[in-house]
């Protein structure tokens, strides 16, 4: 009799410990479960890495999201609409969580977000505003202050006025049309006169030196360039040189790119604009991340306080950030104590 209940004890004891043994190897798979379920995934398309600035936007963002928990797909599309609608449509068989996406085109991805939006997926318009749809957010830099900017530059250096030529970027860029906005609204009460305003094709190097050439062949009768960004400006500045006129000439632009910031320190170019693209890509993460999560992205806690309407109407969560004129004057101050460029890298073919 003793040995039988020795025995059904220890059959007990086995039972419950197997129980227990399962019990423990369910709960360590479900974890193991719920943790691949919980992997965050993010596509991001980028128009271009042929200009400077794209490249930082890249590495901040991608490394802001994986720090936060999520992994990271990206892609570039080398200015070919086609094939960042194949990205997009790519990332939404992938199941992603979220999508950002740099336009080539703003007015060409309206089926592409609307695929994107009815499988669920969030979708964020980065830097340019998408048209013909509501993406989930529109997270840029102010580019109609960008402008505002680039024209209280020239009146300060023509106070007398003068003749502009506007060397802009591609239309179906929207941040181009807020960028010349914001110009000509600046300009409105000076004696400044647009006598060409020229738009580039595309961001491309040999679309911008052909817009250029066609912009500064009567150079001769400019007092001042407004150029889409430093990429434009230092094409401008080349066309300029052939003509003896380089430093001679007011051109403007935007991004501070290591060559533009070398330019305004020697004196060829005017100024050019600092766009806080670090904050800019890490916010933007942020916000990828906790649509991701399924959160509200609202209020002070970005920044985001307003919405903006595509240029046919549809209103977008909007959130902007405010740009900084850079000349001679500030160049220490924002680009180098920031650490946004060495600045023996800077001063390179100047002394001081």
């Amino acid at each position: 009799m003793k040995k039988r209940c020795i025995a059904v004890l220890m059959c007990i004891v086995l039972t419950a410990t197997l129980l227990i043994s399962c019990d423990t190897k369910d709960k360590y798979e479900g974890k193991e479960e719920n943790e691949e379920e919980k992997q965050l995934k993010i596509g991001i398309t980028f128009d271009t890495f042929v200009l400077e600035r794209w490249t930082r936007d890249r590495d901040v963002f991608v490394s802001t999201a994986e720090k936060l928990g999520a992994s990271v797909d990206v892609q570039n599309a080398n200015g070919d609409v086609e094939k960042q609608k194949e990205q997009i449509q790519k990332f939404i068989e992938d199941d992603m969580d979220v999508i950002v996406i740099v336009a080539v085109d703003c007015f060409e991805m309206t089926e592409e977000v609307t695929k994107a939006k009815n499988a669920g997926i969030k979708v964020i318009s980065y830097d340019r505003l998408i048209q013909g749809c509501t993406t989930d957010l529109y997270i840029t830099v102010d580019n109609e202050a960008v402008g505002e900017l680039m024209a209280d530059t020239m009146i300060d250096n023509l106070p007398g006025g003068g003749n502009v030529v506007m060397l802009c970027g591609p239309e179906m860029d929207t941040n181009s049309a807020d960028v010349v906005n914001g110009f000509k609204k600046g300009i409105e009460q000076s004696s400044l006169t647009v006598v060409k305003e020229i738009y580039v094709k595309s961001w491309t190097p040999e679309n911008g030196f052909a817009a250029a050439n066609e912009a500064l062949s009567d150079a001769e009768d400019v007092d001042a360039v407004m150029c889409g960004n430093d990429g434009l400006a230092g094409y401008a500045i080349k066309a300029l040189s052939e003509k003896q006129l380089a430093g001679k000439v007011v051109v403007t632009g935007q991004d501070a790119d290591l060559e533009a910031c070398q330019r305004v320190v020697e004196g060829t170019q005017t100024m050019t604009v600092y766009k806080p693209i670090e904050r800019l890509a890490k916010v933007a993460a942020q916000c990828a991340v906790k649509m991701a999560k399924g959160e509200a992205v609202v209020g002070e806690e970005v920044g985001r306080t307003t919405t903006k309407k595509t240029q046919d109407g549809y209103e977008v969560p909007y959130w902007a950030l405010p740009p900084i004129a850079v000349t001679t004057e500030n160049m220490d101050d924002v680009i180098i104590d920031l650490g946004f460029h060495l600045r023996d890298e800077v001063y390179l073919n100047v002394d001081k």
